[in-house]
């Protein structure tokens, strides 16, 4: 395990290096500009879509299984989870307040990247031998791009396979082990194997019942958390101009050792802002679109606008809660990390309350993740091996659950993060070629729009 251990680490060093955060906050920048700002001008009319997106039109061109509603809901199943929770508290911990700021950063130029990767997973999806709609990066990669570029699609289809195990699965259910044996008292087997079976009871029914599950327990469970948030900062109020002061100026400058803070450079605020960022809202590393490709839907770019929304929910909303609460209480400097760290930040406002609010955001954030994630790794695996691989890999994929609740979260969290890199190489390249077609398809999208609202 030393040595494993050593090699992952070696190998995290090198791809989240300097090249990567370039390439991930490049990418993003380059679509945001390619595409006039268009993520935040338009933000209010992707909300508009998803709300007009809760039931699907009655339409023969329609194509798809699920609601453009669901689909983000499925893709945010698979994004608020842990990262929002124990992924902000260990940026901060880790590369101070100012780690926040890079977050944001990421989020706003990553709402570009997960539009362009709707778009395109819409645009080039397929219909399997089951008359199901599949789509993602190496579907966009192999009928997108020439055949040169056919094993980037299978680079992308492993490196999703195996990240999903990390990410998505044993990742998750160590974080609720962790918080139901700290909260509650329970053993981490026994919250492995509750979670095993809940998990098994929801995948066998596949990505419509995924959807339906993700579609009432993601908003209920995100504004839950959130309303308990803003009751953090509420009380708090009085703190949160210092805070922002705080979060911007560390993001530029060190901080210094401080309480239980040990002190982190600016480098160490970018890095990890940038890296639990990306952990977080899944911006670049073409998840999502695996979802969005089910999506019914007989437009690409009104997808896309729907898509991108999980960026902004995720981050900017969710993620930003996570770490104002943890700033403005002053938690920050305890020297705790990870979900404890948030709970301590909650606690302050909600003594006897906060850890149990946390524990329970959290389980159910992560729950929900494990079953969008399956989702995601389903289908690299049916790329790479077709449907009849399909029943293996949820066994195995739900057998992971309870072996994941008793392992080590410091190497699992090493690995996840390793392999949300090496999945996101890949997909940042078929966006920059692709790119001209994103551009071209929104430009006529919105000419159209233009035109329709003249008529009217």
């Amino acid at each position: 395990m030393e040595f494993l251990t050593s090699l992952i680490t070696t190998i995290n060093t090198q791809v989240w290096g300097v090249p990567m955060l370039i390439m991930i906050l490049g990418v993003g920048l380059f679509l945001t500009v390619g595409l006039k700002l268009m993520p935040i001008v338009k933000l209010g009319a992707g909300f508009r879509l998803l709300w007009s997106g809760r039931i699907p039109e009655k339409d023969e061109d329609i194509q798809g299984e699920i609601s453009p509603f669901n689909a983000l809901m499925t893709s945010l199943s698979a994004t608020i989870g842990t990262g929002n929770i124990a992924g902000v508290a260990t940026a901060i911990f880790l590369g101070g307040p100012g780690a926040l700021f890079w977050m944001w950063c990421t989020a706003l130029v990553g709402m570009a990247t997960k539009y362009a990767e709707a778009v395109c997973a819409v645009k080039y999806r397929e219909t399997d031998e089951k008359g199901n709609h599949v789509g993602g990066p190496m579907y966009y990669i192999k009928n997108g791009l020439s055949h040169k570029w056919a094993w980037l699609g299978t680079a992308f289809a492993i490196f999703g396979a195996i990240a999903g195990f990390g990410i998505g699965n044993t990742v998750q259910s160590n974080s609720v082990s962790a918080a139901m044996e700290s909260s509650f008292g329970l053993p981490p087997m026994a919250t492995g194997l509750i979670m095993m079976i809940l998990v098994g009871l929801v995948l066998m029914g596949g990505i419509k019942r995924i959807a339906d599950v993700a579609g009432k327990l993601v908003p209920l469970m995100a504004a839950f958390y959130i309303a308990s948030g803003l009751l953090v900062l509420g009380v708090n109020i009085s703190e949160i101009p210092t805070a922002f002061s705080l979060i911007v100026t560390s993001a530029f400058t060190p901080v210094a050792a401080q309480g239980g803070f040990a002190g982190a450079a600016v480098w160490a605020a970018i890095r990890f802002g940038v890296a639990r960022g990306i952990f977080s809202n899944e911006a670049g590393l073409g998840s999502a679109p695996i979802a969005h490709a089910a999506a019914q839907t007989k437009n690409p770019v009104a997808q896309g606008l729907v898509a991108m929304l999980g960026t902004f929910i995720d981050t900017i909303i969710v993620c930003s809660i996570t770490g104002l609460a943890i700033v403005v209480s002053g938690a920050w400097q305890s020297g705790e990390t990870g979900a404890t760290l948030t709970s301590a930040a909650f606690a302050s406002v909600l003594p006897g309350l906060g850890n149990y609010v946390v524990a329970i955001a959290l389980s159910i954030f992560a729950f929900t993740t494990v079953l969008g994630w399956s989702f995601y790794s389903e289908k690299c695996i049916q790329y790479l091996f077709g449907v009849k691989a399909i029943i293996p890999f949820r066994v195995l994929w739900i057998i992971a659950v309870p072996i994941g609740a008793t392992s080590s979260l410091e190497f699992i969290w090493l690995l996840a993060d390793t392999l949300n890199a090496m999945m996101a190489i890949p997909n940042l390249i078929a966006l920059v070629l692709l790119s001209p077609v994103v551009f071209k398809l929104t430009s006529e999208y919105f000419a159209q729009q233009k035109n329709q609202n003249n008529k009217r």
